[in-house]
């Protein structure tokens, strides 16, 4: 039997974003080698995945041993939040996040693949997206800061941007040109305007990738350096 999600539980975001991305000729959830793919094009698989990237990569690492195959990921760079009542249906409200999205946090879900970017069979698409977040009350929901507030699906309204990278060079061009080299973490998160988190996680993939090396420390912060030379970005 055939491994993956398959349309009975494919969520809405995801549906959308195959009808959205598809073209003529396209097949959708083929079973290729033991896997659901969600696309096949010609010669290329593409996969499409909202979260957990982790969750696939045996996947992902297997196919792309044989196949073109690219991976499809997509950041909110705008989301507005929608809560439902406790009966799934009345809406309470509808309000913008404060929150805005950009393509460096596809590196939260890289960092368990991070050398797949190294194979020649492998590319990455990051799609900056407009969402809704749906909401529901839940009194089994044990987040705190969400005070109960559990997501029941995530749905699209639009695509703002695509973004494709083929080779560690292509993402090492996400580094500002204004970056200190070498540079720490906390420089690069100032740079990019992200959480230090974010930086650490972009900084540890192109380690790993080649596209920067570790070369010292600065107190107790490390310095990474960009490759030399570095190759072309895709």
């Amino acid at each position: 039997m055939a491994k993956g999600v398959g349309t009975l539980n494919e969520k809405p975001l995801h549906a959308a974003l195959k009808e959205r991305l598809a073209l003529p000729g396209d097949r959708f959830e083929v079973d290729v080698e033991g896997y659901v793919i969600d696309i096949v094009r010609g010669d290329c698989l593409i996969e499409i995945q909202t979260r957990n990237v982790s969750k696939i990569k045996r996947k992902l690492a297997a196919l792309a041993e044989n196949h073109c195959l690219r991976l499809v990921y997509p950041v909110a760079a705008e989301k507005w939040i929608v809560r439902l009542a406790a009966d799934g249906e009345s809406v309470l409200g509808r309000r913008r996040s404060p929150l805005r999205g950009s393509v460096e946090l596809v590196f939260r879900e890289l960092v368990s693949i991070p050398q797949l970017l190294l194979h020649p069979n492998f590319s990455l698409e990051v799609l900056l997206v407009r969402e809704e977040e749906v909401r529901r009350q839940d009194a089994n929901f044990r987040n705190w800061r969400r005070r109960g507030w559990a997501t029941q699906e995530r749905r699209l309204l639009d695509i703002v941007e695509r973004r494709t990278f083929a080779t560690a060079a292509g993402l090492s061009s996400l580094l500002p040109a204004a970056l200190p080299d070498p540079f720490t973490t906390r420089q690069l998160a100032e740079a990019i305007h992200q959480p230090a988190w974010l930086a650490g996680k972009m900084a540890y993939c192109l380690r790993e990738m080649g596209a920067v090396a570790l070369v010292g420390k600065q107190g107790n912060a490390f310095l990474y350096a960009r490759a030399n030379p570095p190759a072309a970005a895709q």
